[in-house]
Formats: structure tokens, sequence, C-alpha cells
């Protein structure tokens, strides 16, 4: 089985910082593509980036790189990321996804496994 748990969500102001951390408990890590969703209200879940098991690239949404890093940890079981100046319109629940899967998808339904969800909100 494979659980995740997000955590490190909060009130930022833009030009801050804000480093979301997902902790997957499971033997498996090393075999899990992962990635960051996020919701914003009213709106469907949109794919931020994410890391794939077998060659750990790393993969964004074009509207996310450059102000968004992702990165995981295999010692720490933990996939991170970092928000960089975050503006009002990153205020959602972010979600942490992952599947057995070699690639990594930017639908929703290429991830069996969800985590919680941890809400950010940036103010002005």
């Amino acid at each position: 089985q494979v659980l995740l748990a997000e955590s490190g969500g909060g009130l930022v102001q833009t030009g801050g910082s804000l480093r979301l951390s997902c902790y997957v408990s499971s033997h498996y890590f090393n075999s899990l593509t992962m990635a960051w969703f996020r919701q914003q209200p009213g709106k469907e879940r949109e794919f931020v980036g994410g890391t794939d098991w077998k060659n750990l690239l790393i993969k964004y949404a074009a509207s996310m790189e450059g102000r968004f890093t992702i990165t995981r940890d295999a010692a720490k079981n933990t996939l991170f990321l970092q928000m960089s100046n975050p503006k009002p319109e990153d205020t959602a629940v972010y979600y942490c996804a992952a599947t057995f899967e070699e690639e990594t998808g930017e639908l929703t339904a290429a991830y069996n496994f969800w985590g919680q969800g941890t809400q950010v909100t940036v103010s002005s």
C-alpha cells in the first residue's frame, strides 16, 4: 500500500517562498513516479510537475516552470515542491500523487495514489 501525506502549506506573501513536502509511506518509493497537482476553487485539478522513477527526469507544466522546483529525496521517502516568488493566482490546494507507471503523466487519471492535499494561500 502507498500512503501519501502532504505538509508545509500555509499563508505566504508574494515575493516569499514556501516548500511543500509529500511523505510516502511505502517500501516502493524508488519505484514510484510522483507528481504535484493543484486545485483552485471552482476549477479542475491541474498538473504542476513531477518526476519519474526510472530516469528521475523532472517535468513541469509550462506555466509553472521557472517558479516551482520539484525534488525527491529517496533517503527521506519524500517529494518536495519549492515555490519561489508565488503569486496570488497560485493559491490552491496542492496534492501529491503517485503511480507505478514509468512516465510522468499530466492527467489525474494517470495516478493511483493521492494525498489529502495542503492549502496554500498567497497574499499580495
